[in-house]
């Protein structure tokens, strides 16, 4: 029984994987009938565990004090990870409120206008924005906003947003790579190991940000040609006042207040023994009391699909970590390496970097909890995986238009604007990109940690 469970896991897990990636459907609807599936047929009918159930829905930690204010301890937690859902949920709230002011398009045209609307100034700008604003808010939404952005200047300047459009997705994941709060793989390996923001800054964010400069000189001499024979002639009169995208000049100062509170709560939660979800659930609760008025219209625009999605995924690895298949896999890489650090980061860091390439680094980053737990049971560094996990799944889904969903975001919303972005001019330059960023991770690691 337990190698057909784990067979009916595995085969369950590859099909919503498959359809995720066909991009058929929103990605929620695969993985909330994988996570059903997992629990009735291989929980219910095969293995016959009503226990292995209540592990991976795991309601229970929500009411445990733990669960928000864990002191300077670390609350274990295993199959649905409800810190990250919990936190996530609540940044969107609070991101909604954001983009409802005006907020991020007000700091774009600041940033436009300080380098005086000229086109190359205006792709080393943004791409730091990206990569500073991906530190600390989701790289989805830094993309919504940022791309958005970058086409409404494109218009009115006249020049072509989708080199720009590409440096900022990538610009946003390696930004993202810096800290906890940044990409979701990171969201969910911090909660899942109880690191820090300042564990993963300390670590992550070194090399994230000598990977950003190689990343700027790279893309400044891949793209200013283009963009400087793109830009047409415009009159100085024609270029937008950043005022004029704030919508309510009140409520636009307290939300910016509410932001910088949570950043400060998020860079000092190791020191104030509070968990991320409930810096979430403050978030939201400030973010609405704040736009009273509008609370229900905020509650309607947070992506809720994407939290079903979290929630199927997590129980279908829980199927793979229940059965057991998880561990044969960390078995086998321990073999393989011979345990040797020199050898087990190279191929967590590449594995991870092509496999987020193909697939999105969510569902990749949320499959190796497990097995980083295992490899680092039997005596490898667990930090170490962490950090290696971290840099190869967030800076690999940088590689193709799939890889990560700040790219998905970005290049959709270049495609509602009339600016598609085809697989061949994505691939052409972020793919060398990607390869020399990962070399520099490597590097990095095999020095200061091996």
């Amino acid at each position: 029984m337990e190698l057909l469970s784990q067979i009916l896991a595995i085969v369950i897990f590859v099909v919503m994987f498959i359809a995720i990636i066909s991009d058929k459907w929103h990605r929620f609807i695969p993985a909330l009938i994988g996570g059903s599936l997992t629990i009735v047929i291989v929980f219910l009918i095969v293995m016959r565990s009503p226990e292995s159930v209540l592990n991976v829905l795991s309601f229970g930690q929500i009411l445990q004090p733990a669960f928000w204010v864990p002191g300077g301890g670390h609350f274990e937690s295993s199959g649905i990870n409800w810190q990250t859902i919990v936190f996530i949920g609540g940044m969107m709230v609070m991101v909604e409120g954001l983009g409802e002011v005006g907020f991020f398009r007000w700091l774009c045209l600041r940033v436009a206008k300080l380098v005086n609307y000229k086109v190359v100034p205006i792709l080393i700008s943004f791409m730091l924005l990206s990569g500073f604003l991906a530190m600390f808010i989701d790289s989805i939404t830094v993309l919504l906003f940022m791309a958005t952005v970058t086409i409404e200047l494109a218009h009115l300047l006249k020049f072509d947003p989708v080199p720009i459009i590409i440096a900022e997705i990538f610009a946003s994941n390696v930004g993202g790579s810096a800290t906890m709060s940044g990409d979701p793989p990171n969201i969910i390996i911090g909660t899942a190991f109880g690191y820090s923001f300042f564990d993963f800054v300390t670590n992550t964010g070194i090399i994230a940000w000598i990977g950003m400069i190689a990343t700027l000189i790279f893309f400044y001499f891949a793209f200013r040609k283009a963009l400087k024979a793109s830009q047409g002639e415009v009159k100085a009169e024609s270029y937008p006042e950043p005022g004029d995208a704030i919508v309510n000049p009140r409520l636009f100062k307290i939300n910016t207040g509410i932001f910088a509170f949570v950043v400060l709560l998020i860079v000092t939660h190791a020191e104030t023994g509070i968990s991320v979800a409930l810096i979430g659930v403050i978030a939201a609760i400030l973010t609405l009391i704040a736009g009273f008025r509008n609370a229900t219209h905020l509650i309607k625009r947070v992506d809720w699909k994407t939290l079903l999605f979290f929630i199927g995924l997590f129980v279908c690895v829980g199927g793979l970590e229940e059965t057991g298949v998880l561990k044969v896999l960390a078995q086998f890489i321990a073999d393989v390496s011979g345990g040797n650090l020199m050898v087990v980061i190279p191929m967590i860091l590449w594995i991870s970097a092509f496999a987020s390439a193909i697939v999105d680094n969510i569902p990749f980053a949320a499959t190796m909890i497990p097995v980083l737990r295992n490899l680092a049971s039997s005596g490898l560094p667990l930090p170490t995986l962490a950090w290696t996990l971290a840099l190869g799944s967030d800076i690999g889904g940088n590689a193709t238009p799939i890889g990560a969903s700040a790219n998905v975001v970005g290049t959709a919303v270049a495609a509602r604007e009339g600016y598609p972005i085809s697989w061949g001019r994505f691939c052409k330059f972020a793919l060398p990109a990607m390869i020399g960023v990962v070399a520099l991770c490597w590097l990095y690691l095999i020095v200061r940690y091996a």
